[in-house]
C-alpha cells in the first residue's frame, strides 16, 4: 500500500487510511522556485549598488572620473566573452533535452573558458586602475565602481566553480533529473550574471565616458 497505514478500530476490525502523497517530495519545481527567490535576492544586492554609484558617480574628489579611466574598446571585449558564454551556454541547454552527454560537456567547457577569460580581463583592469594611482581608496566613485564591478565579478568566479562541479557530476552520473535540475539552476543564473553586466556597460561604462 502506498503510504498508507493500517489503523484499528473499537471492533478490531483494521482498515487502510491513506496520507497525502505530497511530503517531503520535490519534483524540481521547489528548487526552482527557492533558486529563483535567491536570484530576487540578489537582483536587490545589485540595485542597492547601481542606486550608490549613481548618487556617487561625481564625487570624484578632483581625481579622475570614467573618461579619463574606461577604455571603452577593451570593456567591449569582456562584454562580447560573457555574451558568447550565454550563447554557449544555451546550446548545453538545448544538448541537454536533447540527451547528449558529451556535447553538453563541450559547450559547458567553452563557456569556463570565456568566463574565464573574461575574469582575466577584469583583473587586468583593475590591476591597471589601482598601479595608475586610481584605486578604491581614491575617491567615492571609484570605490562605489570597485565595489559594484568586483561584486558582479566574484559572482562570475562563483559561476566559474559550479561549472567545474557540474561537468564533474554529468560526466560521472550522466543527465540524470539531479544533474539537469541543478544545470538548469545554473543556467538561470550564468543569464542573470550577463544581463546584469549588459546594465553595468551600458550605465557605468558607456555613461561614464559619454
Amino acid at each position: 500500500m502506498s503510504h498508507a497505514a493500517i489503523s484499528a478500530t473499537a471492533d478490531g476490525i483494521h482498515v487502510p487510511v491513506a496520507h497525502g502523497h505530497g511530503h517531503g517530495h520535490d519534483d524540481g519545481s521547489r528548487t526552482l522556485l527557492g533558486f529563483w527567490i535567491y536570484l530576487m535576492s540578489d537582483c536587490l544586492i545589485f540595485s542597492g549598488l547601481f542606486a550608490t554609484f549613481a548618487v556617487l558617480a561625481n564625487a570624484t574628489a578632483g581625481g579622475p572620473g570614467g573618461k579619463e579611466l574606461f577604455e571603452l574598446p577593451y570593456v567591449l571585449g569582456e562584454t562580447m566573452l560573457l555574451l558568447v558564454s550565454s550563447f554557449t551556454f544555451g546550446l548545453a541547454m538545448l544538448d541537454m533535452r536533447a540527451g547528449h552527454r558529451q556535447r553538453v560537456l563541450v559547450w559547458l567547457f567553452a563557456t569556463f573558458l570565456l568566463g574565464a577569460g573574461f575574469i582575466g580581463m577584469e583583473v587586468h583592469e583593475f590591476a591597471h586602475l589601482i598601479h595608475e594611482g586610481a584605486g578604491p581608496d581614491r575617491s567615492a566613485f571609484l570605490s562605489a565602481y570597485f565595489t559594484l564591478v568586483g561584486t558582479h565579478g566574484l559572482h562570475v568566479t562563483a559561476g566559474l566553480l559550479w561549472l567545474v562541479v557540474m561537468m564533474d557530476q554529468i560526466r560521472r552520473r550522466g543527465l540524470n533529473a539531479d544533474t539537469r535540475r541543478r544545470l538548469s539552476c545554473l543556467s538561470l543564473f550564468w543569464h542573470f550574471l550577463d544581463i546584469v553586466w549588459i546594465c553595468v556597460f551600458t550605465f557605468v561604462y558607456l555613461r561614464g565616458v559619454i
